[in-house]
């Protein structure tokens, strides 16, 4: 289907201590990719759920409607790029999910 947007969903385990750290860390590196890339929109979710195992993120990326077909193959690369800084805060690989926008 044309018109399709893509967007990506990245989720990975941090320990319970350094996920405000994460946080901080992956706000700072959205805020840099936004400045970088007008129309980007970011979001980071926590997963209600978490226990002392350890806490879920979620990073989103998508791009509004008028910006073509959304997050393609550059700027994931730039995206995990800029997401090296986490590596040593992470519990878990992260785990990277492409999604098409239908409206």
């Amino acid at each position: 289907m044309s018109g399709e947007r893509s967007e990506l969903y990245v989720y990975y385990r941090v320990a319970p201590s350094n996920w405000r750290v994460a946080l901080r860390v992956v706000h700072d590196f959205q805020r840099r990719l936004r400045s970088e890339h007008p129309g980007l929109a970011t979001r980071v979710l926590k997963r209600a759920a978490d226990g002392s195992e350890g806490v879920t993120l979620m990073e989103i990326y998508a791009f509004a409607d008028d910006q073509g077909a959304g997050v393609d193959s550059a700027m994931r690369s730039r995206i995990e790029n800029a997401a090296t800084a986490l590596a040593p805060l992470l519990a878990s690989p992260r785990q990277i999910e492409v999604f098409n926008a239908l409206n």
